[in-house]
């Protein structure tokens, strides 16, 4: 016997029992996506790798440990790790500038990080994702977040709590940034590997430091008042200020945290997470921001943008699990030929149906009827010469005979 190859360790089967809830999700983005004007964009799966050292920023961990690259005909190629980059990549190349603003593009599918595989987390992942293009002005932030909290209860997700911060600017972040390597300075020893990496590089990244011992740090009060600090300057004020203002009329409750940062180093202004409190645990399932210098970095003309992604298996793991779907009917018959011709009445009238390819006893498909189906289909010896069928509704057990040309507005009605 050959040797049983399994599945690479990190990704999994979507199995046709999981496959309604994914276009529960994916029909859901369309829908309300839609209704804001956002049209689907769908980008390759790889990219040339410097793509996203230049997008995603060569001090995340993204960069230096996650991506899955390789060599091809002497060119570096890497399986995408996140999706922004790409549709910024394709927005400049595709002159989208020209467009009237707002461009609006949203996007689902794999992405590719090599870490460790965990609850919801895994080496191929999904996320479904939106970006808006030029509008500087915080409405279009607003927009964002109210676009993500609609999508959000639309799947049944209402128990959401918004966290928000302003980042500034590159001019006054970085007195921002001096000032927290100046008050952990004294602390350098005491940092986790990475935070000692991100210090001199992108200090900011400290704050999204998951290690206890530098949470911990960062609790101490001279250091907590540094972060705490209002470091913005006044046109960033007052951009955090308008944004806030937008939530507060929109209904959208929110509290601010200075310690998010996000893990990507293209944001700038305002970043957010969503997180959800659906079955009893809480989870972050939305994360965004505004980038308004990624296109100049990628080679584009200076564009503001915003915009945030979701990983679907997390939301997946907060919705309840379906009741699978049953066929609207099992066609019962020990004529392949008319089981086959009805089938396909049914089917071209929009109906759900099967019947049994194998021929096998009636009382066998009777069996499997009840388990597949909401009604049975019997087409025996005296329902063909009689140019009948006989419908069984199988949550009743109520069974009647219908005139074989009258079935497709009939058999529902039993």
């Amino acid at each position: 016997m050959a040797k049983i190859i399994n599945v690479v360790k990190g990704t999994k089967d979507i199995l046709p029992a999981d496959s309604p809830m994914w276009q529960i999700l994916e029909k859901n983005a369309l829908e309300v996506f839609s209704r804001y004007g956002y049209k689907e964009i769908r980008t390759p799966i790889f990219e040339v790798t410097e793509l996203f050292a230049r997008g995603v920023g060569d001090t995340t961990d993204i960069v230096n440990k996650e991506m899955y690259t390789f060599e091809k005909s002497e060119r570096s190629l890497t399986l995408r790790p996140e999706n922004t980059a790409g549709v910024v990549r394709s927005f400049i190349e595709n002159g989208m500038a020209r467009l009237s603003a707002p461009v609006k593009l949203w996007y689902k599918g794999p992405m590719f990080r090599y870490e460790r595989p965990q609850a919801g987390r895994q080496r191929q992942f999904h996320q479904v994702g939106v970006e808006m293009f030029g509008v500087k002005e915080p409405a279009a932030d607003a927009e964002v977040i109210l676009l993500a909290v609609n999508y959000l209860k639309s799947l049944g997700l209402n128990d959401l709590e918004v966290e928000i911060n302003s980042l500034g600017c590159p001019e006054c972040r970085e007195a921002y940034k001096n000032k927290i390597k100046a008050v952990l300075k004294p602390e350098f020893d005491n940092l986790c590997d990475d935070c000692k990496n991100r210090y001199e590089k992108n200090p900011l990244r400290l704050l999204d430091c998951k290690v206890e011992s530098c949470k911990e740090i960062f609790e101490k009060p001279e250091i907590k008042a540094v972060i705490q600090s209002d470091f913005i300057c006044e046109a960033c004020a007052e951009h955090y200020s308008k944004l806030k203002n937008y939530l507060d009329e929109l209904g959208i409750k929110y509290t601010e945290n200075k310690l998010l940062v996000r893990g990507l180093d293209y944001y700038n202004r305002t970043v957010f997470e969503i997180k959800s409190n659906n079955l009893g645990s809480q989870n972050a399932v939305c994360g965004g921001g505004r980038y308004d210098s990624l296109v100049r970095n990628l080679g584009g003309e200076d564009t503001p943008a915003v915009g945030w992604a979701m990983g679907m298996e997390r939301l997946i793991s907060l919705i309840p699990s379906l009741e699978a779907k049953k066929l609207d009917g099992y066609i019962v018959s020990n004529s392949p030929a008319e089981a086959f011709k009805l089938a396909e009445e049914l089917r071209n009238a929009g109906f759900e149906v099967e019947f049994d390819l194998q021929n096998k006893k009636f009382t066998k498909q009777l069996e499997k009827a009840s388990k597949v189906a909401d009604y049975a289909l019997i087409l025996g010896e005296d329902e063909i010469k009689n140019n009948t069928v006989s419908v069984k509704n199988l949550a009743t057990s109520i069974q009647k005979s219908v005139v074989r040309a009258n079935i497709g507005s009939e058999f529902k009605n039993v």
